[in-house]
């Protein structure tokens, strides 16, 4: 096995640099032209679409410099995603960067483009510490990136590490992406049942025929040293898995959560479509955030017949146009416009018809969902030990 050297990342590169925003900010953005990636689509592992702006091609040539190749590193230098890491997906291409991201490219020759990836995702703690050094706001610098100490062994055994580590994030990935397959598929469903086919005898009714409003209130802090799996909006966003918090950690009042219920966020709605759907997977001593509205099925079998009624994209919309209040960055809407949404009293045995078909869909998503907890954990408890060298890789 191959001996371990201690470089400088800068004398591995043939780029580390960051671009900037385009003049005209958001208004010049296009909807379709060449790739700006900005810190939003940088996240640790995988690149984020939502939210992938486009700029034309006068102010693509001003950020020549920064254009984005395949195999390139994109890692987030400012502000709270600092330090986030991911590899550019070629289907982005041709791309540039704006000025919260910066690209690492690698000689090929000492480095792999891979392996600085992963080396990266391992000295997380490292950079968050070195990007509060000086500065009010996180930051991290070229001179910071181009003097960073990277462990590394030969190139060969570099190639080798990565592709174990790229393997499990390739089946995690694909597992999302069947997730999103399916999603697609429960929605086509709900579509032909519910919206193209409408029963003539069908009463006109609202959410609150359906569903109740759980809104008992609890102060974990009250109970420090009780574990909660907290649902919040911040591990909606990241993972849809909530987080395990002790009582001490949780400052704010929370709902107590049940199993098969559905978590809508009254938080900006407008802006970010938040619905999540639980199932069997509620733990005891579950809990979400204050933004979200717990709707409880008065019927199990109205699970998922309400989960279809409420994220269809034009009922989503007509209750997410209901925003109100005085700031124009925290909006939120009132629990009652979502219980008094007005939508068909459709018989229960249709709704049961429905569920045979729609049932095995969010079994799979269900089955999919655990099983990429399950490989995210193992690559998380591998990599550090890969990265140091503490688990070696035949080659």
């Amino acid at each position: 096995m191959s001996e371990w050297n201690l470089k400088t990342l800068g004398s591995m590169c043939v780029k580390i640099g960051s671009g900037a925003t385009p003049t005209g900010g958001q208004e010049s953005y296009i909807d379709e032209g060449i790739s700006l990636i900005r810190s939003q689509n940088v996240d640790d592992h995988q690149f984020l679409y939502d939210g992938l702006a486009h700029i034309n091609d006068d102010q693509a040539n001003k950020l020549n410099n920064v254009t984005v190749e395949a195999n390139d590193t994109l890692i987030n230098i400012t502000g709270d995603s600092v330090a986030r890491v991911c590899s550019v997906p070629i289907n982005i291409l041709p791309a540039r960067v704006n000025q919260h991201v910066a690209i690492i490219r690698t000689d090929g020759k000492q480095l792999d483009n891979c392996f600085i990836k992963y080396s990266l995702l391992s000295m997380k703690e490292h950079l968050l510490s070195i990007s509060e050094i000086g500065a009010t706001r996180r930051a991290l610098t070229k001179s910071m990136l181009d003097n960073l100490e990277i462990l590394t062994p030969n190139i060969k055994e570099q190639k080798a590490i990565a592709s174990v580590l790229s393997s499990l994030d390739d089946k995690i990935n694909l597992l999302h992406q069947q997730n999103k397959t399916l999603e697609a598929m429960a929605e086509t469903l709900f579509r032909q049942w519910f919206v193209e086919e409408v029963g003539d005898d069908w009463e006109e009714g609202d959410i609150s025929y359906y569903a109740s409003h759980l809104k008992t209130s609890i102060q974990p802090q009250n109970n420090p040293q009780i574990e909660y799996f907290h649902y919040s909006i911040p591990s909606f966003d990241k993972k849809k898995q909530p987080v395990k918090e002790s009582g001490s950690e949780i400052q704010s009042n929370k709902y107590c959560l049940e199993k098969n219920c559905i978590l809508f966020s009254k938080l900006n709605p407008h802006k970010e479509k938040r619905i999540w759907l639980l199932q069997k997977e509620v733990e005891e001593n579950s809990i979400c955030s204050t933004e979200f509205q717990v709707i409880k099925p008065y019927n199990i079998k109205y699970l998922y017949y309400l989960y279809g009624l409420l994220s269809y994209k034009q009922n989503y919309l007509e209750i997410a146009s209901s925003v109100g209040g005085t700031s124009g960055i925290h909006q939120r809407i009132d629990p009652a416009t979502i219980f008094s949404y007005i939508c068909p009293i459709v018989p229960l045995k249709i709704i049961e018809n429905y569920n045979e078909h729609i049932i095995p869909l969010f079994k799979k998503i269900y089955i999919n969902q655990a099983q990429i907890q399950t490989l995210e954990i193992f690559r998380d408890t591998l990599l550090p030990k890969l990265m140091s060298g503490e688990v070696r890789v035949e080659i």
